[in-house]
């Protein structure tokens, strides 16, 4: 009977060996399977099965998710406010949920590291969504105002400073005391950014060394922009750059960026398309940053031949520019005979730096020899289509219109901001309907800052995002603000962020059921113009919605919600949940029904820390 007794616990032995290791397992495969007060955390997945349900969504047998036909927003009885939304693992307070690379991991998705996959967008399927609020890091405090921002933020917001070390001899940024610091520096420019485009300006002999060309140059694409000190020195000049880098192995350089108050968003030139229109951009920046631009046929150069406008330049400072090494010219032999190809043509090369300029009409594109590589897109390729569409190995032609006009046909800057672009006609729009669209929106900017009234001063926004911009006259009517605006155009409407664009404004696609490629706590305001109208037409999640728009807004960030007054209702009763306050709620127009039309919802997030919860829940 021992002997048995003894066997059967040998027995037992490899199945606890095996039940450790699952429960291992699982730890690793949910990512917070723990939260901060030790009890289990699927419970935040769990809540967003449960509050999905409650917005007109149900779980099938099968585990799929389906939508009811009853709207997400419609009085069911649930009058009584959400008292609380779980905080997610302090692990992952600066989670990108669609550029996830432990999701990527977890999903086993089978990427081609090369083509720089593993950087695009993977969103999190509806069952693996963290429904819970993205806590900030210890010790956050409200970002440092700008301008005094561009050169400093606060170490605690974002605690890495492994860059500094790294890039310790090219003055990325400096570690002194409880803040880093930003000389202005980067991997070409040691000595200072200003000086650097001051020296671009003078071999394009443009007046008084000033890049904007005397308004004529606005738009600035940079790639791989490290911590974007680039584009944030541009800024005086009244250029305004896109910062664009991967998440990557320089971790957090788009958090540093946009903690600086300087446009930026997180992508890579992979596999799809940039999220921007063709002919976005005067000008493409690339110092050093690592791109094969010959790989495939040169299909990163035609995209960024893509985005830039006619007569655009391509400023490029890298080794192959005048490096003598065998490697080097082979490079630079490839790229010339290339861009050569592309009617590219050298308008200025000085030490380490080349610029290329694009051509101003089609005739150099139609004067090439017959078969000759890369070949002209087909007339059916759309060239604004971009929202998830595959990147293609071919020249853009330009419109018959810019052909005609050798250009894009736009006013200098500032006076292109008001000036209806020629591009109106692509969406049917007439040069009366685009002012009286100014007209509408000066109006209502004006309104909401009554509303926002005292609870800010000239320097407390910085960094704004219009969730849907339109023809991007709300960013225009704050033009006298010291701010500038992400304009967000979705995906499923009219395609106008070409009109943004051409108005001297930056944004980019994007679709709302998902969450946007940023870090969390990255924007000061946030404008919902009928967005989760929007969303509840294609049936995706308000909640998830409401917990995007927590976990890009900073602290002390301002919402504004113009939309239903159901919808507002909707949202009125989430508040609490997500530790925000209301700060006004007026009718959309006067004297407008009591029950119907739409409403003006002005909220507040709470500046709040994990430590400050626990309290509470205690």
């Amino acid at each position: 009977m021992r002997g048995r007794d003894g066997g059967q616990k040998r027995n037992l032995v490899p199945w606890i060996c095996a039940g450790v290791l699952f429960v291992v397992f699982l730890f690793f495969y949910y990512g917070s399977f723990f939260d901060p007060q030790g009890q289990h955390a699927s419970s935040a997945l769990e809540y967003g099965t449960r509050f999905s349900r409650s917005l007109g969504f149900s779980s099938e047998d099968d585990g799929e998710v389906t939508q009811s036909n009853e709207s997400i927003f419609a009085e069911e009885g649930d009058d009584v406010a959400l008292k609380s939304i779980p905080v997610c693992d302090d692990r992952h307070s600066e989670l990108i949920p669609c550029l996830d690379r432990h999701l990527i991991y977890q999903l086993r998705l089978k990427l081609d590291l090369s083509l720089m996959e593993h950087y695009e967008r993977h969103c999190p399927p509806v069952e693996r969504r963290y429904n819970c609020l993205i806590p900030p890091p210890p010790g956050y405090k409200v970002p440092i105002k700008w301008p005094k921002s561009r050169d400093e933020v606060w170490q605690a917001n974002i605690p890495h400073t492994h860059l500094a070390h790294e890039k310790s001899d090219q003055n990325w940024m400096v570690v002194k005391g409880d803040k880093i610091e930003f000389p202005g520096g980067g991997t070409h420019f040691h000595y200072g950014a200003d000086k650097y485009i001051a020296s671009l300006a003078n071999m394009l002999n443009f007046s008084n060394n000033n890049l904007n060309n005397e308004g004529n140059l606005r738009t600035v694409f940079d790639v791989g922009c490290g911590v974007a000190s680039f584009g944030g020195y541009l800024l005086s000049s009244d250029i305004l750059a896109m910062s664009l880098a991967p998440n990557d192995v320089h971790q957090n350089q788009i958090q540093f960026a946009l903690e600086r108050g300087i446009p930026a968003y997180l992508g890579v030139l992979g596999t799809k398309r940039l999220p921007y229109p063709s002919r976005s951009f005067e000008l493409a920046h690339c110092s050093r940053c690592r791109i094969d631009w010959l790989q495939r046929d040169g299909i990163l150069l035609l995209e960024l031949d893509r985005v830039l406008r006619p007569g655009g330049y391509f400023a490029y400072s890298s080794p192959e520019a005048y490096a003598q090494d065998e490697e080097d010219l082979r490079i630079w032999r490839e790229m010339s005979a290339l861009v050569e190809r592309m009617c590219w043509k050298i308008a200025a090369k000085r030490n380490q730096t080349v610029i290329w300029v694009k051509p101003l009409t089609n005739d150099c594109y139609h004067n090439r020899e017959p078969g000759t590589q890369p070949p002209l897109c087909r007339s059916d390729d759309d060239p604004d289509a971009v929202w998830g569409v595959p990147m293609q190995a071919c020249i853009t032609p330009y419109s018959e219109q810019n052909h005609r006009d050798q250009g894009s046909g736009l006013a200098p800057w500032p006076a292109r901001l008001a000036s209806p672009p020629p591009r109106l006609a692509d969406i049917d729009y007439t040069a009366n309907m685009f002012k009286k669209d100014m007209e509408i929106w000066q109006q209502r900017v004006e309104n909401y800052w009554k509303l926002l009234g005292r609870k800010i001063k000239p320097n407390t926004i910085r960094n704004i995002m219009d969730m849907k911009a339109n023809l991007g006259s709300f960013a225009a009517a704050l033009r006298d603000k010291d701010v500038w605006v992400m304009n967000v155009v979705p995906e499923d409407g009219l395609n106008t962020l070409k009109i943004v664009y051409d108005r001297g404004l930056i944004g980019s696609i994007h679709d709302w059921c998902e969450a946007y490629s940023t870090y969390p706590r990255t924007y000061d305001l946030l404008h919902a113009w009928t967005v989760f109208s929007g969303i509840e037409k294609k049936g995706c999640s308000a909640e998830d919605l409401l917990l995007e728009m927590d976990r890009i807004l900073r602290p002390t960030g301002f919402i504004i919600v113009r939309d239903s007054k159901l919808i507002i209702e909707f949202i009125k009763k989430h508040l609490n949940a997500l530790h925000w306050e209301e700060v006004a709620l007026v009718d959309a127009e006067p004297n407008s029904d009591p029950q119907d039309g739409d409403a003006i919802l002005v909220i507040q997030k709470k500046m709040w820390l994990v430590d400050d919860i626990l309290k509470d829940s205690a």
